[in-house]
Parts: C-alpha cells; sequence; structure tokens
C-alpha cells in the first residue's frame, strides 16, 4: 500500500492529493505544472491532534524497493516495505506499522511548528537489515537495491509530567527516566528541507515537458528531447526511438549504459561473451563492439526484472532509431539512470552460465560507465501481453501496472 500526502499548490494554495511515488504535480484548480524535487530524499509528518502542545518530531526511515542478493549459487530477491527508528530514544515504537499507509500526512516546510530530532541512523544501516530479509544460504557475494523509495517520516510527540506522548492519538509512549534533557542536544531545523517546484517549461525551447504522475524523466514533444531532476533544476537526457507505425504500439523505456568493466575483463560484447559463458560462438566484430548493458527504466517485479536485464543485454540487437519522440504511446520512465547503473552487476550475475565461477569475482568489479542513453522500444498490445517481436520479449500488462505501485 503507497502513502499520501497533502500539498498545497504553490501557484494558488490549493489542495493537491499525491501519492508517495508521484513527481509530477498538476492543480485541479489553476491547472499548473509543477515537479517535485528533494535534494536528498522527502521528509513527511503525521498528523497529530495536540495543536497546543510543543511537539517533538521523531525521525523513522522509511524503505520501499526490491532487494537482490547474489547468494551462493543463486539470486534472491524480495519486494520490501518498512520504517525503523532513526534515533536513540528508548521506550519509542522501533516501526511506524500501518500508520503512514492510513493516515494522510504532509512535507515538512521551515513552516511547520515543532523541533526535529536528528536521525542518527545511517540508510546504510537500515538496508543491511532489509538485505537479510532477501538472503539465502552460502556466502553472499553481492547485494543491491533497485527502484527504492526512500524517505523520512516523522511522529509527532510531546513530554508532559516526564512523560512522552504519542501526539496522534494523545497517550502515554514511556516515562522518562533522569533528568538529563532527551531531546534538547539532538533538536535540528528543517531550514534546508523546502521542497523545489520545479517549473515544466522546456529549458531548451520553452514548451511544456510532458509526462506521468510518476514520471522521473519527462519530454518535450516541440523539440524532441528528455530531462530529468538533478540538484533543482533539468539535465538533458540522451534519447533514441525505435520507430514503429502500429495502431496499438505502446513505446517502453530502457536504459543503454556503455560501460567498462573493472576488476574482470569486460571491455566488449565478446569479452561478456565468454565471461558469463554464453552458449553463442563469438563473432570477429564482437571484439570490438562496446558493452552496453541493458535495464527496463520502469519498476517492475524482481523475477521479470531480472529476465528483462539478460534477455536485452544478451541479445545486444542493433535496431535503427530516430531522436522524434512519439505523440503517443509513450510508457513513463519510473526507474532513474541512477538505479539502473547499479542493477549492471545483476545483470552479470543473471546471465552468467556458471555462476560458482562469476559470483567470487562480484565483490571485486567496477564500472566506468562511458555512455547512458534512453532508448524507447515499440510493444504491441496483443491483450494480456506487450509484445516486442524483433527481441522476442513479452512482459505481462499486469506485472506493467503493479510496477506503478512499487
Amino acid at each position: 500500500m503507497g502513502l499520501t500526502v497533502e500539498q498545497e499548490c504553490p501557484q494558488c494554495g490549493a489542495p493537491i492529493g499525491l501519492e508517495e511515488t508521484d513527481h509530477l504535480i498538476q492543480c485541479p484548480y489553476c491547472s499548473v505544472k509543477s515537479f517535485l524535487f528533494a535534494p536528498d530524499y522527502f521528509r513527511l509528518v503525521l498528523p497529530h491532534n495536540a495543536p497546543d502542545k510543543d511537539i517533538i518530531y521523531v525521525p523513522y526511515l522509511r524503505f520501499k524497493g526490491n532487494t537482490y542478493a547474489c547468494q551462493g549459487q543463486a539470486i534472491g530477491h524480495r519486494i520490501i516495505d518498512i520504517t525503523h527508528l532513526g534515533t536513540p530514544v528508548k521506550g519509542l515504537p522501533i516501526s511506524l506499522g500501518l500508520r503512514p499507509q492510513a493516515m494522510k500526512m504532509k512535507f515538512v516546510t521551515p513552516d511547520t511548528a515543532g523541533s526535529f530530532l536528528r536521525c542518527s541512523l545511517k540508510m546504510d544501516d537500515v538496508l543491511s537489515k532489509v538485505g537479510k530479509h532477501a538472503s539465502g544460504t552460502g556466502q553472499l557475494f553481492h547485494r543491491a537495491y533497485i527502484g527504492e523509495t526512500v524517505s523520512l517520516i516523522y511522529l509527532p510527540l510531546f513530554v508532559q509530567k516526564e512523560t512522552i506522548f504519542d501526539a496522534i492519538i494523545d497517550q502515554p509512549i514511556v516515562k522518562l527516566t533522569g533528568t538529563e534533557d532527551m531531546f534538547g542536544s539532538t533538536a535540528e531545523k528543517p531550514l534546508r528541507w523546502k521542497l523545489t517546484f520545479m517549473s515544466t517549461l522546456c529549458p531548451q525551447c520553452g514548451w511544456n515537458l510532458e509526462g506521468d504522475r510518476d514520471s522521473v524523466v519527462l519530454t518535450c514533444n516541440n523539440c524532441d528531447t528528455a530531462w530529468a531532476a538533478s540538484e533543482g533544476k533539468f539535465v538533458r537526457v540522451d534519447i533514441a526511438v525505435v520507430p514503429d507505425q502500429g495502431d496499438k504500439t505502446v513505446y517502453l523505456p530502457f536504459w543503454k549504459i556503455t560501460a567498462r568493466a573493472e576488476g574482470i575483463e569486460i571491455n566488449s560484447f565478446a569479452d561478456f561473451i565468454r565471461v558469463t559463458n554464453q552458449p553463442k560462438v563469438v563473432q570477429e566484430d564482437w571484439e570490438n563492439q562496446d558493452m552496453s548493458y541493458w535495464c527496463p527504466a520502469f519498476k517492475i517485479r524482481p523475477r521479470i526484472f531480472l529476465r528483462l536485464l539478460s534477455q536485452l543485454t544478451v541479445s545486444q540487437k542493433d535496431f535503427e532509431t530516430e531522436g522524434t519522440i512519439p505523440k503517443r504511446g509513450l510508457y513513463p520512465v519510473t526507474m532513474p539512470q541512477s538505479e539502473a547503473a547499479q542493477s549492471m552487476k545483476l545483470t552479470l550475475a543473471n546471465s552468467a552460465m556458471t555462476k560458482r565461477d562469476t559470483f567470487p569475482m562480484l565483490p571485486q568489479v567496477h564500472f566506468a560507465i562511458k555512455n547512458a542513453e534512453l532508448v524507447y522500444f515499440p510493444f504491441t498490445d496483443k491483450g494480456h501481453d506487450m509484445v516486442q517481436e524483433r527481441m522476442g520479449v513479452s512482459i505481462n500488462k499486469k506485472s506493467l501496472e503493479y510496477g506503478r505501485h512499487l
């Protein structure tokens, strides 16, 4: 279940209801579009019923996403959704349970009244706990977190008569022991937590950028460009489109990342075929072909995600492409390039025919990225499946729909 957030329109102040995966918002009253951007991750507060109290907000780290573990001779995977207390204050609940899903939250702003405890728990600490849920048996060689949503959720509390109260239900949680101020030395101000509402005008031509609510890449149909948010501004994304004239065509996006592997000899497609021991005869021209790793640019179930990683990367088929963005049928990009880059080790591991030989090399493998490109492939709607016949790829439509909520 996803989270629901209430946000005021930056233009007219009208209330807007958002899902946690939403980036592109449009006010239903003034129709102004904005792209939400946070420098690290979103910070949210749970609503409380104690307006006359001095509220102290306690941080909880939230992780939702897919975890993968290359362990033994298999890749374990699981979809995880957890919250974890981010401060050492004793007696507080370790998790928020279902509260974030059951209540409408708001973004933290510099105007949010109250004190905020510093989050002392590192995300790596939480992820190490998360990773154990996806672990199997045998030695662990690599762990990856793909398609994750990371945020800080603050639980409102107040102190009364040496007792910490839950400000949501006005019930005591724990009795304070000792005379020290448990909160005073760790409080921080949310001065730098302000959300950036980015204008959705094309930086190149000034036309309106297009995308879905959960898109992380927006496109301009006027000058055929694509843009992703970085450090509060839009940066251009290299794109290519495999053309098609079908009436039921849907263009699914994939990241094509060309990279050189360090710690293992993979500088060409021929090297990849040899290292993964593919049942293919190495062609002479493969020796000079740069190695490209393909990754879905959309969220989808782990099992299908792994299949697509290997299926597209091992095939390395060449297609004639163009730079013109289709006017319809464009599937949203919900997987940023940064996360696609994290999948390259998984591609190597999942493609290996002899995993007992390849897995032990994974800890030493590093990638030097040469180029990244967003490629749209035409898929045909066949009823239950989306099919790309030239690549021999089929994706269940229900899995695509479910991926929008991961």
